[in-house]
């Protein structure tokens, strides 16, 4: 982890580029295939456009990003390598899609026919083989690689993907993996037989890339969480990838309260015993998970402080017990680790969450910070 330079906000959330380098070499090392970096929701609250420079500069060839939106996002700040879009409204601007080279996806015949009356535009299939969310169901398959090959051959557009998504892969012996590969291999099947050969073909995710077995028919995968630091599977195995995300702030005010006084709204804490608190200026409505009430930590002065009562929408209280803090003093949300600090995951366990719901939620009214 880059040694974070002296606060200079009233908080912060700093990210640490050299992080990100180091773990998408090491993605790179994992797999003899291409890799995505996935860079929707503002790469996961990292910054979309510093992560997406620093992806190209390791040499990743493919982002993939939710929104159109976030794809004009990408080329506006000058990126001009392959972007893939995934989720579509029917009055999308496909226009500008093509204008900008950027990949859509298509679900279905429907949207399929809407992309084909834009000329130039690249799509990419993508079939449901487990997840049902997005993606041609199984009966629907068939009818859209069909008008998709007939739309290439007339000219309409190219195809240049195929791909799903898997629902259970940091579960390496989920029944559902298994069941997804032969529904994935099925679905390309068809697509062959009606003359479509893509340029790119992906089904895993962070989990699956790292790790399930490498499909034998893709060429693509598509990382997101682990571009991150943070693991996909945490009870599979331990990856050596280092989380690039620092929330801090600094204390807003020291007291001690009695025995007996309750703490924040509902007094869901009561001193049981004279204590010292401190009062952390950040709140749900900058991401703080309201769900870690009495059950989060902080670190402030090399030491883990818990949060006590409930997390408000600009503050929350955390027992300084024998530790000592003053006014001023930086308080680190979560953080790599390193120091003893809590991370991503033990906000996400504490909130009973997923540590990718943690970084991304994280906003309002801090201030980004990138170093490394």
């Amino acid at each position: 982890m880059t040694a974070l330079p002296p606060i200079a906000h009233r908080a912060e959330v700093v990210v640490d580029l050299g992080a990100i380098r180091a773990n998408i070499e090491w993605l790179k090392g994992q797999r003899a295939q291409e890799l995505m970096v996935v860079v929707k929701a503002n790469a996961y609250g990292h910054g979309m456009v510093e992560v997406a420079r620093v992806a190209r500069e390791a040499g990743v060839a493919w982002l993939g990003v939710a929104t159109l939106d976030e794809a004009l996002e990408l080329r506006a700040s000058g990126d001009r390598g392959r972007i893939l879009s995934w989720l579509h409204l029917p009055d999308e601007d496909f226009a500008a899609a093509a204008e900008h080279g950027i990949d859509v996806t298509a679900y279905s015949v429907d949207q399929l026919t809407a992309m084909a009356q834009v000329k130039g535009l690249r799509v990419q299939l993508k079939v449901d083989s487990g997840l049902s969310r997005g993606g041609a169901s199984g009966a629907d398959w068939p009818h859209l690689v069909q008008a998709a090959a007939q739309a290439q051959a007339a000219g309409h557009l190219e195809v240049s993907g195929i791909w799903s998504h898997l629902a259970s892969a940091d579960d390496p012996d989920h029944r559902a993996n298994q069941h997804q590969w032969e529904r994935f291999e099925s679905a390309l099947e068809l697509a062959h037989e009606a003359g479509l050969s893509p340029e790119v073909v992906h089904l895993a995710n962070s989990a699956g890339a790292t790790v399930l077995p490498q499909h034998p028919l893709t060429n693509l995968v598509r990382v997101g969480l682990a571009t991150y630091g943070l693991d996909p599977a945490p009870n599979v195995e331990h990856l050596p990838v280092k989380a690039a995300m620092t929330v801090r702030t600094r204390v807003a005010m020291v007291k001690e309260i009695d025995a007996g006084e309750g703490i924040s709204y509902g007094h869901t804490f009561v001193a049981q015993a004279k204590m010292r608190i401190a009062l952390v200026p950040l709140g749900y409505g900058d991401g703080i998970p309201r769900h870690g009430s009495n059950r989060g930590a902080v670190w402030i002065n090399s030491q883990r402080c818990p949060v006590v009562g409930r997390v408000c929408m600009d503050q929350f209280i955390v027992d300084l017990g024998e530790g000592s803090a003053a006014p001023g003093d930086e308080v680190i949300i979560f953080g790599a680790g390193d120091l003893g600090e809590p991370t991503a995951d033990d906000w996400a366990e504490a909130a009973e969450t997923i540590n990718y719901e943690i970084v991304t939620r994280i906003g309002g009214r801090t201030s980004r910070v990138f170093v490394g």
